[in-house]
């Protein structure tokens, strides 16, 4: 209804304040356009500052960047008589890094990069907290890059070999997906605790398989005889691969936000192959074959074993026959590490994958009674009311390693317990403790392990020994020490460690089955994933008799790190349905990151953080959105890989195992076109010059001509020759062949020198990057 409504016309007076009415809608429209206008204009920005630069007349940091500010004040709208809202100050930063975050205008910020000290500034991003984290550590965004490219996994199919699922998480919800692909041929099998209607248009397919289980063992009754998860792994792979969108997710107010997949628009099947009654080869085998069957795109397989001889590895001969039919398959390295050689698993033709940190802190927060606080790793599963407490140290008592010492430890108090040398196993520090009258605990340890550790207890936090120096001598020299403790706090970034590092329990290479090819192919975050899981099983404690269960759990692993390859792999199969699982597994090869978050190479945890080698990692730790266009790749067809297994000399029965239908050796050759180089010497040979030569062939997906020059990195006793040093392409999908010679000598120890090649387009838009290893030889054993 207008303001002329007959209405404002009816009574004396009427049209005269229907004027004023109007002028004052007027005026109030214009100044509402006006703060609308002046509130679009600005923005919040972090702005970074040198304060080596700070003025001598500023006391302090802030008070220079309130000046700062107030010098670049704007003048607003002066037809409005009115002035613009001041710069506002919102932090100031002196400890991650000097400079402050402020609400600018564009003008404004302009006049503020004038300013003396000024380094850089950008708008202040939306936070979306979430729990695997993941997503975020590997770049993965909504505006660009894979994500949207592939509409986050749109239609793949994912087949999860493993424990099967718990289907009523709401990782498994079907919000928001599309009608299921027609070409899908899977059931949704019943069971027990299991109907078909269970299934939806995310979990489009559950299978079970136990025969193997049941032959094995005859009269086992299967206590859960159904594709349902009752361990929980299953749960927690398929849900980390492409698990739907969960909102106020947390591990006991741990890593608290959203939950998601890597491909959370991505289809899961699962199979359930793992029993608690027994776990055989021959489910494994089933499982696969039915997944190949019913025609799923990425086949996610977080299993290891101990044999070596490909010929007789169920895993290793179902991979290659889904590998030929396009299918992309993703298993994990296995958990042996950190020692050489401990990754039994060397299959050419499936993708295993190491497991790294993330830059995610689980924390507590100590605070001495003099103002001291200090950071440190905690999980423990509760809001424990630790304020103000005594805090004791002796150095007696410190090594809290009996319940009968902790007896003479103050009662109701925080006591200080030193393990940085070892002198106790974790597990039994908890049971001491738990077993005490002591309220909480300090403890100094370096210990790594306890950083991929989901069990903590007991209320207490764990600092390094630099920070116990401060801790011990206030206890030590205050007359009246008190402490406070503050949990369930979660920090990102590069403190207290870079990320990623890898994870001290992955498996090593070269992989025993077969060492000629470099393994694993690479790294994904696997130390304390958080994921859908078995929500009636035991997932944290406190004390020795209270135990906890929550739908969603933290667990490390290799298991872990698999399926985030799985996710990726289904992403880049959504933007690009042509390529094959060889051309996948290149893109994301070749594109890997081998530096952390602070842009030095990657470390090892298993090797006191020293650099962490391709053995350890392979490639490095996977870009995704890199890999949507990695420029170049180097495929493999079926019959590369009949070449190369005819090249391995087993028997024509043992040959035929692994490729299954006829076949012709004429071509054999061990020199398979894949994304990295090993070479490798026999300690007894005490040779002083070996060489070993391979050919490459790499093929042109970026859009049309381009070349490319190469760049080498050589290992350390090793000198590389590359012919041609130069490729040119006019077109793309043109293919250029390229030999690499790598001269050497062998040692009579273990040594791993490492380098690589990366071929660097001349618009350095793309830089495809080969690790090399120079090693000694693994045998089966």
């Amino acid at each position: 209804m207008s303001f002329s409504d007959s209405r404002n016309n009816s009574f004396p007076g009427g049209k005269k304040k229907e004027k004023m009415k109007m002028g004052l809608i007027k005026a109030f429209t214009i100044l509402c356009s006006w703060f609308l206008l002046a509130s679009a204009e600005r923005s919040t920005y972090i702005v970074h500052m040198d304060k080596s630069l700070m003025p001598k007349a500023f006391s302090s940091h802030r008070y220079w960047y309130s000046s700062t500010l107030q010098s670049v004040k704007s003048v607003g709208l002066t037809s409005l008589g009115a002035q613009n809202p001041s710069p506002k100050l919102v932090y100031t930063y002196d400890h991650a890094f000097h400079g402050f975050s402020a609400v600018l205008s564009t003008d404004e910020l302009e006049a503020l990069k004038k300013s003396t000290g000024f380094l850089s500034a950008y708008p202040d991003g939306i936070v979306m907290p979430d729990t695997t984290h993941t997503y975020k550590f590997l770049s993965l965004n909504t505006a660009t890059g894979i994500w949207p490219a592939s509409e986050y996994g749109k239609d793949v199919i994912i087949g999860i070999i493993d424990s099967g699922v718990w289907p009523e998480s709401p990782s498994f919800k079907d919000d928001g997906m599309t009608e299921i692909p027609a070409r899908w041929k899977g059931i949704c099998q019943p069971g027990e605790e299991f109907n078909s209607s269970m299934c939806n248009k995310k979990l489009i397919g559950a299978r079970y398989f136990n025969q193997g289980v049941q032959e094995a063992n005859p009269g086992l009754t299967i206590i859960m005889n159904s594709a349902r998860d009752d361990s929980g792994h299953g749960t927690h792979v398929a849900a980390t691969a492409a698990g739907n969108y969960v909102d106020g997710v947390s591990f006991f107010g741990y890593a608290p936000g959203m939950a998601r997949g890597v491909a959370p628009r991505a289809r899961l099947a699962a199979y359930k192959v793992l029993w608690n009654e027994g776990n055989l080869e021959s489910d494994v085998l089933a499982g696969i074959d039915q997944a190949v069957a019913d025609g799923v795109d990425v086949l996610s397989i977080s299993l290891s074993y101990g044999r070596t001889n490909v010929y007789e590895d169920p895993i290793a001969i179902a991979a290659f026959g889904a590998t030929e039919k396009g299918i992309f398959v993703s298993t994990s390295a296995g958990n042996s590490g950190p020692d050489f050689g401990t990754l039994i698993k060397g299959i050419p033709w499936a993708v295993l994958v190491a497991s790294g940190t993330v830059d995610r802190w689980f924390a507590g927060t100590l605070t001495l009674g003099n103002g001291l606080s200090i950071t440190g790793w905690s999980l423990f599963p509760a809001r424990a009311t630790i304020r103000n407490l005594t805090l004791t140290y002796n150095e007696t008592l410190s090594a809290c390693n009996s319940t009968e010492l902790l007896s003479e430890a103050p009662q109701g108090g925080i006591i200080i317990c030193n393990q940085s040398d070892e002198t106790v196993d974790f597990f039994f520090l908890w049971r001491y403790l738990s077993e005490s009258n002591v309220r909480a605990a300090v403890i100094i340890s370096e210990d790594t392990g306890i950083l991929r550790s989901d069990t903590f207890p007991f209320p207490g936090v764990v600092i390094t020994p630099k920070d116990a120096k401060d801790v011990i001598n206030y206890a030590s020299k205050s007359a009246d020490p008190l402490a406070s403790i503050e949990f369930q706090q979660t920090i990102l970034g590069t403190e207290p460690r870079s990320a990623p590092a890898v994870s001290g329990s992955s498996s090593r290479g070269p992989g025993r089955s077969y060492p000629g090819i470099l393994k694993p192919d690479i790294m994904a975050p696997g130390v304390l994933i958080l994921a859908a899981y078995y929500p009636y099983t035991n997932v944290a404690s406190i004390g020795h008799n209270i135990f906890l269960s929550s739908d969603y759990t933290l667990l490390s692993g290799t298991s872990m790190s698999c399926p985030h390859i799985s996710g990726i792999a289904a992403l880049l199969k959504a933007t690009h349905p042509d390529w094959s699982p060889a051309a996948i597994r290149s893109a994301m090869m070749t594109t890997a990151n081998p530096l952390d978050n602070t842009q030095k190479p990657i470390k090892d945890m298993g090797n006191d953080y020293q650099v962490a080698t391709p053995l350890d990692m392979g490639a490095g730790q996977v870009d995704p959105n890199r890999a949507l266009d990695p420029g170049l790749i180097y495929d493999a067809t079926r019959q590369d890989y009949v070449n190369f297994v005819c090249a391995l000399n087993f028997t024509r029965e043992q040959t035929q195992t692994i490729v299954r239908s006829s076949y012709s050796c004429s071509n054999s050759s061990l020199d398979l076109n894949y994304p990295s180089f090993i070479a490798l010497y026999d300690i007894e040979e005490k040779r002083s010059a070996l060489n070993q030569k391979f050919h490459r062939t790499v093929t042109n997906v970026g859009d049309g001509v381009a070349t490319y020059k190469v760049k080498v990195k050589r290992p350390k006793d090793s000198t590389i020759t590359v012919s041609p040093e130069t490729l040119v392409f006019q077109k793309k999908y043109e293919k250029r062949s390229y030999s690499v010679s790598i001269h050497y000598r062998s040692y009579s120890r273990t040594v791993i020198n490492d380098g690589s090649l990366t071929w660097v387009d001349e618009n350095g838009k793309h830089s495809v990057r080969s690790p090399i290893v120079v090693t000694r030889r693994v045998f089966n054993e």
